[in-house]
């Protein structure tokens, strides 16, 4: 099974931030991680606050970590909030579950990473990842 490449991973970024400057959103952050959790990739627009790493970070982490994207995490806190304060607790206060992670499969399915974007509504941010990754070859999970 073949991983995300860094130049996949710089591929997603950069299309995910020309979504969002075409989409006239916030500065967004955004950051590509592996299977395994592992930061490939990370960038920020001029103007995104410092805080926005951590953000983006714990979009990806949830999403990967849990096999859902975080559309899903945020329907799954909704519906059993104490699973997912659970989760969080386990993975130390690291999964920030709602929209804007997005896990990427590759052509046969297999979760290969994730991408997390933040600076906008958690609906554009999660509109800018699936853009990368759909630039990038790869399938979005939202």
């Amino acid at each position: 099974m073949a991983g995300l490449s860094l130049n996949k991973a710089r591929t997603i970024i950069r299309k995910a931030l020309e979504r969002g400057r075409e989409m006239e959103l916030k500065p967004l952050s955004v950051v590509v991680l592996d299977a395994g959790g592992h930061v490939i990739a990370f960038e920020r627009m001029d103007g995104a606050s410092p805080g926005r790493f951590a953000i983006a970070h714990g979009k990806a982490y949830g999403a990967v970590m849990l096999g859902m994207s975080g559309t899903a995490q945020m329907a799954r806190a909704e519906q059993q909030g104490y699973f997912m304060a659970a989760v969080n607790g386990v993975f130390g206060g690291q999964v920030v579950p709602v929209p804007g992670g997005v896990l990427v499969r590759d052509k046969r399915g297999a979760v290969i990473g994730a991408v997390g974007v933040t600076g906008d509504s958690s609906d554009h941010d999660a509109a800018a990842g699936v853009a990368g990754i759909e630039a990038a070859g790869h399938v979005p999970e939202i």
